[in-house]
């Protein structure tokens, strides 16, 4: 009988038959792995499982390539419940989980992915990080999955200072400056990005957030030929209804872009 043991974060569990369920999860040394859990559809292992907490797990199957199931799943961290009377934290630990789920390929470890996913569900207590920590964590998703955008330096002049703008077309930063004609076509590069002092507004985390969905969308999720999750936009309108976004910057992800 194959086995393995690994620290995973949930991804969400679906019923499957009248007792059990299925269990997706993200494991550090394992990646994405979906298996069953029997009498998974009990109210208190529902609780214990829901997306967002991690989870101490061990996988047994007949063999390797088998669904297999899930002979335990304690918690570690228990995050689902604290978030109940935040919605816009409550949003991104749902988006967090979402953008995992539909976006990992089976079974490929990725520890600095995992670790940054772990440092931002533990930050959605502190609603003045999160937002911005979000933004980064949605860029080193890009880059982990093969969809970095490069920001060291000016794709006109090759400078490496007064970045302000990224091309939708390379994925290369620019200077505003020298764009010309093709400024409007570009998108805003936020400072904060680009330099850990700079502060991160609710306009800069709104520009963010349209910079990192725009790739989400038409590159990532367009290779995979499936849409953005929704909760990612959900967790977006409620964090404009809390008033930490900008509201005149439009966050959602936008493929009229084509500049330089």
């Amino acid at each position: 009988m194959a086995e393995w043991t690994d620290r995973a974060i949930s991804l969400g569990l679906r019923r499957f038959g009248e007792t059990g369920a299925i269990l997706d999860v993200f494991g550090r040394t394992r990646g994405r792995t979906r298996a069953m859990i029997y009498g998974g559809a009990s109210r208190s292992k529902r609780a214990v499982m829901q997306a967002g907490n991690t989870l101490a797990v061990t996988w047994r199957a007949r063999a390797e390539d088998s669904l297999g199931f899930f002979a335990v799943a304690e918690p570690e961290a228990e995050r689902s419940a604290i978030h109940l009377s935040d919605p816009a934290a409550l949003g991104a630990l749902q988006a967090i989980s979402e953008l995992l789920l539909q976006a990992l390929p089976d079974g490929e470890a990725k520890p600095p992915l995992f670790d940054a996913a772990e440092t931002l569900l533990d930050s959605l207590g502190d609603p003045d990080i999160w937002p911005a920590l979000f933004v980064r964590w949605e860029l080193g998703l890009l880059s982990m999955l093969g969809f970095g955008l490069d920001l060291s330096n000016c794709a006109i002049s090759g400078a490496n200072d007064g970045l302000t703008h990224v091309s939708p077309r390379t994925g290369r930063a620019v200077r505003g400056s020298e764009a010309g004609e093709y400024i409007d076509r570009l998108l805003v590069l936020p400072a904060f990005l680009i330099d850990v002092t700079a502060p991160a507004t609710p306009v800069d985390i709104s520009a963010g957030f349209r910079l990192t969905g725009y790739f989400l969308s038409n590159r990532l999720f367009a290779d995979l030929n499936r849409p953005v999750p929704d909760a990612r936009f959900l967790m977006i309108d409620r964090l404009e209804r809390a008033g930490r976004l900008s509201t005149t910057t439009d966050t959602r992800d936008s493929d009229s872009q084509d500049g330089a």
